[in-house]
């Protein structure tokens, strides 16, 4: 295992950060698998889990085992960890700018395209040598004019060439689900199996350009702009893992959610070994355009009818909110049927506050699907 340091820009004199990085295995073969946790920081499972992943990891290094580079980022935002306002940690915003840390990483599509033009053949795998060295060279011209300008441009060039990229978070309170593109499900549904995903949110592009997309999204543009005479690979498979809720911080149970992440990277054949069956879909994929976000319609004391990972039906109350002065008790209704994935952990909301999230089949939303 080798460590590095990644210096991020200096915001304000005397205060310095980094992030570190942490590489297992040969780095000579071409292929390469990178994880990371909590970019929204206040969100731990995943650091527990890239904790867990680390100590497998330098097992499976020891003996051997491991096929390609996979490299490990336990604390990738450590901006947002030092953040905190009367008390509480405040890691998905950060402070100075007011902006998602997993938001607005820079697309490099068409400026990578015009230095790819006139490049690429008919093989795929020297097209994507080609893309990879054009990512690169962009990567380094991107602008790190702040911190998190930097932190932003840090992450990505350590992911950029990665075959797989698995970015660790976890909602309020929920089961298990993940998000990823359309065009990478087949690839990802091993994934959904092992960590027995209850949803798996897809879509081509769900707005505000997140890290996982700002990765793998450039590929498939790609292969639609050059066409079927020009071959391009989907050179990354990128998946947001949301590990339930963020309560969920259970020594055992990042365990075993570290022991699915390898047992995927021994399917996808980054680490030796094999998986010899599969467990079965726990819920089948579903559009990100088809996730019903249900909000408060009134303010007041939240009282959830449905819980996290329980199937609800159209008109089906999933909770209520009662005003404590009035009396007044509003239903909360579903307006699709799938099941309630994730829902927020606090007991008092405001009118129009979200409270929950339905994975729905049929699409219906349009433009930014993703939550502020």
């Amino acid at each position: 295992m080798i460590s590095q340091q990644h210096r991020l820009p200096i915001q304000t004199p005397g205060t310095i950060r980094e992030v570190i990085s942490y590489h297992y295995g040969p780095d000579n073969t071409g292929r390469k698998v990178y994880i990371q946790g909590s970019l929204h920081a206040d969100e731990l499972p995943g650091m527990l889990v890239a904790h867990c992943l680390r100590e497998q990891l330098a097992q499976l290094e020891e003996a051997g085992e491991l096929a390609s580079e996979i490299v490990v980022v336990p604390v990738c935002n450590p901006i947002g960890l030092s953040q905190f306002l009367l008390h509480a940690p405040i890691g998905r915003f950060d402070f100075s700018r007011g902006e998602n840390f997993n938001r607005h990483y820079p697309d490099l599509f068409e400026a990578v395209k015009a230095r790819v033009r006139g490049k690429l053949g008919t093989d795929a795998k020297i097209n994507a040598q080609h893309i990879r060295e054009a990512i690169r060279a962009e990567l380094v011209l991107t602008p790190a004019s702040s911190e998190l300008a930097g932190l932003r441009k840090t992450l990505l060039s350590l992911a950029f060439d990665a075959d797989i990229v698995l970015d660790l978070h976890c909602d309020s309170e929920a089961v298990m689900h993940l998000y990823t593109l359309t065009p990478l499900w087949s690839r990802v549904e091993p994934l959904a199996r092992l960590l027995q995903a209850r949803a798996t949110l897809l879509a081509t592009e769900s707005g505000d350009s997140p890290f996982d997309e700002a990765c793998s999204q450039i590929w498939w543009r790609l292969q639609e702009a050059f066409g079927p005479d020009t071959p391009v690979e989907l050179g990354c498979t990128s998946v947001t893992v949301e590990l339930r809720g963020a309560r969920d911080i259970n020594l055992e149970m990042a365990r075993n959610d570290a022991r699915a992440i390898i047992d995927y990277l021994r399917v996808t054949g980054h680490v030796h070994g094999v998986v010899t069956a599969l467990p079965p879909l726990a819920a089948d994929a579903t559009p990100l355009a088809g996730s019903a976000t249900l909000s408060a319609p009134i303010s007041g004391v939240l009282a959830f009818v449905k819980a996290p990972g329980e199937l609800v039906a159209v008109q089906d109350v999933v909770a209520q909110v009662i005003d404590p002065l009035t009396g007044q008790t509003a239903d909360i209704v579903s307006h699709t049927s799938g099941v309630m994935y994730a829902r927020d952990a606090r007991s008092f909301v405001t009118q129009g506050t979200d409270v929950c999230k339905v994975a729905g089949r049929v699409p219906f939303r349009h433009g930014r699907l993703l939550s502020a």
